[in-house]
């Protein structure tokens, strides 16, 4: 076995159907179906002989559009951030950070993004510099879900100007999707769903305040493909291989200079850095 996990072969490379069993994809068997349907592409290209052989730390693979990680050495994981604990993995204040919940692993993590201290809900980790860009980068558009408790009964006519737009000090700002999932009459507040792809400051509450509801509690529940689920507040887990390829089929999409360029939006150039920041 090489020290990315896969099998050891010629200086030509690893047969392209003992890749993806290693990579867990199918049984050899099964993936050599694959192949043969025409269902696995390499750097982008249809393979369909048995005989190739790729080089899994430079080769690109993915079977039915869906890529497969070969990089053995990459790690991703997810974190159902509580309140209170500040998006760094080294507070210089000495406030609670994400440390703890990288310490079982020993590769070098690192968060993707950030969520406000007081902001709970999903935050990926993870040692991949190249997907950690796609996916906070404001220019990719990566979309987030949030769940806002806010003050106040929230109309359909909020709602409906929620996406069609606000103006904020830094500039205009629309919702994608904005939904009431809840308004109640005795002044217990409501319940919104939001989604952006926005990188701006605290964005979901300034456009809260900005339409008369602030905040009370905030809540990330998907960042691009993936979704918090079941995960407990405070609890993390590694992706599963599902989710893996779903993350690594849009890092790679949205990083392909030949792909469609992506969305920008103006204003997140007012982002520090460049990258995504608290909502």
């Amino acid at each position: 076995m090489t020290a990315s996990g896969f099998p050891s072969e010629s200086p030509d490379g690893v047969r392209l159907q003992k890749v993806l069993a290693a990579a867990g994809v199918a049984s050899r068997r099964v993936s050599e179906q694959l192949i043969a349907a025409g269902r696995v592409r390499v750097n982008g290209r249809v393979v369909t002989e048995l005989g190739t052989r790729i080089d899994p730390t430079t080769d690109l693979v993915d079977v039915d559009g869906v890529a497969v990680q070969l990089d053995e050495s990459k790690r991703y994981v997810v974190l159902n951030k509580p309140r209170g604990v500040v998006s760094s993995m080294r507070d210089e204040r000495g406030r609670p950070d994400l440390r703890e919940y990288a310490a079982e692993w020993s590769e070098r993590l690192f968060n993707v993004g950030r969520l406000d201290a007081d902001t709970s809900g999903l935050l990926v980790l993870t040692n991949d510099g190249d997907l950690a860009h796609v996916l906070s980068h404001p220019s990719f558009g990566v979309t987030k879900v949030y769940i806002a408790k806010v003050e106040g009964r929230v109309t359909p006519q909020t709602i409906a100007r929620l996406t069609r737009g606000v103006t904020l000090e830094d500039g205009p700002i629309a919702a994608d999707k904005a939904r009431l999932l809840s308004a109640s009459d005795a002044g217990g507040g409501s319940l919104v769903e939001l989604t952006l792809h926005s990188g701006r400051n605290r964005i979901v509450r300034r456009m809260m305040a900005e339409v008369g509801h602030p905040v009370v509690e905030l809540v990330r529940r998907q960042f691009g493909p993936l979704h918090l689920g079941s995960l407990p507040v405070g609890a993390v887990r590694e992706l599963t291989t599902v989710e893996r390829g779903a993350l690594l089929t849009l890092a790679r999409r949205e990083g392909d200079p030949q792909q469609e360029t992506p969305r920008h939006e103006a204003d997140d150039s007012s982002s520090p850095d460049s990258q995504e920041t608290s909502p």
